[in-house]
C-alpha cells in the first residue's frame, strides 16, 4: 500500500501545509482570497524555533515582554512588493514572520492595541514601515518594525520574570545566529545546529504526507496570524489587504 494513504488524504494534507487553498493561497476569515506567501513558514519546524520554545517554556517564567524586530531594504518602488493591487506593504511582505513569532513565542493570541505607520509617499495605501504593539491578555508586548534602510535587523527578546532570551537572525539560523540566555545566576550564548529552515519544512511536510505527522502551521494558524495583519492594517489607518476595493 501507498504509504501516503488515499489521494484524497494526500490533497488534504497538501491543502493544509499550504495554508488551506489547492493553489497556495489562504481565506482568511471573510473568505477574502490572499496573495500566496507562506501559508507554512519554516521557522517554527527548525530545531531552533523548538529551543527558543523550551527555553521560554522552562527558563524564563512568566512571559513579561516580547519584542521582534525586522528590517530588510526598502525595495524599489517597480517590485510587486510595492503594488496594493496585488495585496502588498511590508507588513504583508517580512510582516507575517514578526506576530507569528510573537505567537510562537508568547505562546497566546495577542491583540493590537496601537499601530504607528510611515507610508510611501507616492503611494499612501503601502506601508514602508509598521510599527505595532500587541498585547497578551494584558501581559506582554510586541514591537515590530518592518522594511527600512540598511543596517538590517532580524531580532527577537523574550523577557520573563527570571530571564531574558534574545536571538539574532531567526529568518536564517544556518547562515549565522546568536542565542544569548540571561538567567538569575549566570548568562550563556548558544548556537543551534540544523539545515535550512525551509529543508526542515519539506522535511516536516513529507512527514505529513508520508506518515500523517502533525502540521505545526496549518491553515487554521495562517488564518490567525492573518487576521492580527488585518489588525495593525485597521489599528494603523489603513485597509487590510485583499479586500478587492
Amino acid at each position: 500500500m501507498d504509504p501516503a494513504g488515499t489521494p484524497a488524504r494526500q490533497a488534504r494534507v497538501v491543502r493544509e501545509a499550504h495554508g488551506g487553498q489547492p493553489g497556495g493561497g489562504s481565506r482568511d476569515r471573510r473568505g477574502c482570497r490572499r496573495s500566496g506567501g507562506d501559508g507554512c513558514p519554516a521557522l517554527p519546524v527548525h530545531p531552533l524555533a523548538e529551543h527558543l520554545r523550551a527555553v521560554v517554556r522552562d527558563e524564563l517564567g512568566a512571559v513579561r515582554r516580547v519584542r521582534v524586530s525586522l528590517r530588510v531594504p526598502l525595495p524599489r518602488l517597480s517590485d510587486i512588493r510595492c503594488s496594493y493591487e496585488l495585496a502588498s506593504g511590508a507588513t504583508m511582505d517580512v510582516g507575517y514572520y514578526t506576530p507569528h513569532l510573537a505567537r510562537l513565542l508568547g505562546g497566546e493570541q495577542p491583540q493590537v492595541v496601537s499601530a504607528r505607520v510611515q507610508t510611501l509617499r507616492s503611494r499612501p495605501l503601502i506601508d514602508r514601515v509598521m510599527r505595532a504593539e500587541l498585547v497578551f491578555h494584558g501581559r506582554a508586548e510586541v514591537r515590530v518594525s518592518l522594511w527600512g534602510w540598511p543596517p538590517p535587523s532580524i531580532a527577537a527578546c523574550v523577557t520573563g520574570e527570571r530571564g531574558e532570551l534574545s536571538v539574532l537572525n531567526f529568518l536564517a539560523p544556518h547562515v549565522y545566529h546568536r542565542l544569548k540566555v540571561r538567567g538569575p545566576e549566570d548568562i550563556r550564548v548558544e548556537r543551534i545546529g540544523g539545515r535550512p529552515p525551509d529543508t526542515s519544512q519539506l522535511r516536516a511536510f513529507h512527514a505529513a504526507v508520508t506518515r500523517g505527522a502533525p502540521v505545526l502551521t496549518g491553515a487554521q494558524d495562517a488564518v490567525v496570524t492573518m487576521g492580527l495583519i488585518d489588525d495593525i492594517y485597521r489599528v494603523a489607518g489603513l485597509p487590510p489587504r485583499g479586500n478587492g476595493d
